[in-house]
C-alpha cells in the first residue's frame, strides 16, 4: 500500500501552524487577489482596442515574463491547496504532508514578496511588474506563513521524517487514486530493477538504449498509454501517463523519454489525421512496432516554427521534401517521421506548413540513413543520452502522398500546436522524475558521507536543501497532476501545462544542482550518477518550449 503520511502522531513540540489549511486557504486568495492587480496593470499597458500590442509587449518582457512567474506560483500554490483539502477529507493528511504543504506555501508567497528566481540571475520583483506586494505581508494569515512556514525547524522535521520513509516512492502522500498508484508502483520496480543498474552506464558510453529495453516497455504498453483500446491502445489517461513518464525518467531520462515522440505522434494522427491513417499507424505505434521520431526543429529557427524553410514539392501523387532538420531525438532507430514541411512556396509563415508521417528504413552503426534522399550526423550532446540527437539533411527525399497527415496541406502547424499541451504535460513530468532521483540519489548520500566526525545530513544547510527539493517536487508534481486532468476532462490546458512545464524544469535543475553540490567535489567525477543527473536536468529548461518562450505564451494567454 502507498504510504499515506498517518502513520505517526506528529511530536508534542510540533513546528506545524495551527489551523494550517485555513492559513493557506486565506493566503490562496490573497495570492489570487495580487495576480488579479498584475494581470489588469499589465494589461492596460500591452493591450489597445482589445487586442495585445507586440512591440509593446516585447518592450515590457520582462514585466511580461514576471507576471507568468507569478502566476504559476500562484496556480501552484493553489493545486497544493486542492491536494491539501483532499488530503484531509480522506484522513490521510499527515505530518509529512502538512509540512509540505507549509513549507511550500512560507517559501513561495515569500519569494512572491521579495523576489520570484526566474533563473539563476533574475529575480523578478513586485516593482518589476508594476504592483506592491504589501498587502501579503499585512494579511495576517499570509505574513503568519511567510514569517513562520519555511522554518529550520519545520525543514528538520522534515528531513527526519524523510529518512525515516527512505525508499517509498515519494515523500508524502500524492493524492492519487487506486489506479494510478498501482501504475507507480509497476514502474517505479520496473526502473529500479531494469534501469537505475545500468543508467549510468548508457550514458558515460554514450550507448543507445537497448532494444530489449524498448521491447520491454512495448509489452507494459508504454507506447500506446493513451491511444484508445480500438485502435491497439491501452486507452488510459493523461494522468496516467504523467505517473509513467515520472517514475521511468526517475530511473534514466532517456528511457522516460522513449515515450514521448510516441505520444506526439499519436496525438497528432488522432487529432489531425484521417480514419485510414489511425487505422493504419496507432495500432503499430501501440505495440511498438514503429518508433516515431519528430522532425520539426531547423538550424537557424530554434522555436520560431513560423519561419521554417524545409520544402516539399509535388511530384505528381508523392513530395519530395528538400531542407535541413536539427535536434531529432531518436532519428536512426525510426520508422517514421513527423516531418513538418513547407508545401506552399509562396508563404512565408506557419500558414504555408504541412505535417507528413515520412517512413523511413531503421539504419545501423554503419549506416544510420540508408535510405536515399536523406543523410545525417550525430550531435554530440552533454546529457540526455540513450537515444542520440541527429542533424538531417532532405535532398529529394520521397514521401507518399498517402501520408500527408489529414490529406490536406497546410494545416501542419495547426496540427502541431495541438500536440504541445500532452508534450508539455508529460515533459513535466520528466522533470519531477528527474528532480526525484536527484533527491534521492543525495539523501542517500547525505546519510553516508560523514565529515568532522557526523553524516552530511546533521548540518543544517544539507539537510535544509533536501527538504527544499522534496518541497518543490510535490509542489509541481501537484501542478503537472493539475494539468493532465485538465487535459482528461477534455478543457483547454496549455495555460496549466505550459506553467508545469516551466515550473517542473527549473526545479528539476535545482534539485541536480543541490544534489550535487551536497556530494561536494565527489559530485563532479563522472564516476557518480549526480553528474549525469546534473547534465540530464540541464536539457528540460530548453526543450519543448524554452523557459523564455514558455513565459511569454503563459503571459499572452494571461493578457488575452
Amino acid at each position: 500500500m502507498p504510504h499515506d503520511g498517518c502513520d505517526r502522531n506528529p511530536p508534542s513540540d510540533t513546528v506545524l501552524l495551527p489551523g494550517l489549511n485555513d492559513l493557506t486557504g486565506a493566503a490562496t486568495a490573497q495570492a489570487d487577489a495580487l495576480l488579479a492587480s498584475a494581470v489588469a496593470r499589465l494589461r492596460a499597458a500591452v493591450v489597445s482596442d482589445g487586442r495585445i500590442d507586440p512591440a509593446a509587449l516585447d518592450d515590457a518582457q520582462t514585466a511580461a515574463h514576471g507576471l507568468a512567474w507569478l502566476a504559476t506560483y500562484v496556480e501552484a500554490l493553489r493545486q497544493m491547496q486542492g491536494w491539501a483539502e483532499r488530503l484531509q477529507a480522506e484522513g490521510r493528511f499527515g505530518e509529512i504532508e502538512q509540512l509540505l504543504h507549509q513549507i511550500a506555501f512560507g517559501e513561495y508567497l515569500a519569494q512572491i514578496v521579495g523576489g520570484i528566481p526566474m533563473s539563476q540571475g533574475e529575480i523578478v520583483r513586485p516593482a518589476d511588474i508594476g504592483i506592491d506586494a504589501g498587502a501579503l505581508t499585512t494579511a495576517p494569515e499570509a505574513s503568519m506563513l511567510i514569517a513562520r512556514g519555511n522554518s529550520a525547524a519545520a525543514r528538520e522535521r522534515l528531513v527526519a521524517l524523510m529518512q525515516e520513509n527512505q525508499g517509498r516512492a515519494t515523500f508524502g502522500a500524492c493524492g492519487l487514486d487506486e489506479e494510478l498508484e498501482m501504475i507507480r508502483d509497476q514502474f517505479r520496480r520496473y526502473s529500479d530493477d531494469r534501469v537505475v543498474p545500468h543508467a549510468h552506464e548508457w550514458h558515460l558510453k554514450d550507448q543507445l538504449i537497448p532494444m530489449q529495453i524498448i521491447d520491454e516497455l512495448a509489452e507494459m504498453g508504454v507506447f500506446g498509454l493513451t491511444i484508445p483500446e480500438n485502435l491497439g491502445g491501452l486507452g488510459l489517461s493523461k494522468a496516467s501517463m504523467v505517473v509513467v513518464s515520472e517514475e521511468l525518467s526517475r530511473g534514466y531520462i532517456g528511457v522516460g523519454s522513449l515515450g514521448t515522440r510516441s505520444e506526439i505522434a499519436a496525438e497528432l494522427i488522432l487529432c489531425g489525421g484521417t480514419d485510414e491513417q489511425r487505422s493504419h499507424w496507432l495500432p503499430r505505434i501501440a505495440s511498438g512496432e514503429i518508433l516515431p521520431t519528430a522532425v520539426f526543429t531547423e538550424p537557424n529557427t530554434g522555436s520560431d516554427l513560423g519561419a521554417l524553410r524545409t520544402r516539399a514539392v509535388r511530384d505528381g501523387e508523392d513530395w519530395l521534401v528538400t531542407g535541413n532538420k536539427t535536434w531529432i531525438t531518436h532519428a536512426a532507430r525510426a520508422n517514421v517521421m513527423t516531418l513538418l514541411a513547407r508545401t506552399d512556396p509562396d508563404s512565408s509563415d506557419w500558414r504555408g506548413l504541412s505535417m507528413f508521417l515520412a517512413e523511413k528504413t531503421p539504419g545501423s552503426d554503419e549506416a544510420p540513413f540508408p535510405d536515399p534522399g536523406i543523410t545525417g550526423g550525430e550531435i554530440e550532446v552533454l546529457g540526455y543520452r540513450g537515444m542520440k540527437e541527429y542533424e538531417l539533411g532532405f535532398d529529394g527525399f520521397r514521401i507518399r502522398g498517402e501520408n500527408l497527415l489529414g490529406g490536406e496541406p497546410g494545416q501542419g502547424f495547426k496540427q502541431l500546436m495541438q500536440t504541445f499541451e500532452s508534450a508539455r504535460i508529460q515533459t513535466a513530468a520528466r522533470a519531477i522524475g528527474v528532480a526525484q532521483n536527484a533527491l534521492e540519489v543525495a539523501l542517500q548520500y547525505a546519510q553516508d558521507r560523514r565529515q568532522f566526525g557526523k553524516p552530511l545530513i546533521a548540518f543544517p544547510r544539507v539537510a535544509g536543501k533536501l527538504a527544499m527539493m522534496a518541497v518543490e517536487i510535490m509542489v509541481a508534481r501537484q501542478l503537472t497532476y493539475y494539468s493532465a486532468r485538465e487535459k482528461d476532462a477534455g478543457r483547454r490546458c496549455d495555460l496549466e501545462a505550459g506553467m508545469a512545464k516551466l515550473l517542473g524544469a527549473r526545479v528539476a535543475w535545482a534539485a541536480a544542482d543541490n544534489g550535487l553540490q551536497i556530494h561536494g567535489g565527489n559530485g563532479f567525477a563522472l564516476e557518480y550518477p549526480i553528474s549525469r543527473i546534473l547534465c540530464d536536468a540541464r536539457i528540460l529548461n530548453i526543450f519543448e518550449g524554452a523557459a523564455e518562450i514558455q513565459a511569454q505564451v503563459i503571459a499572452r494567454r494571461l493578457l488575452q
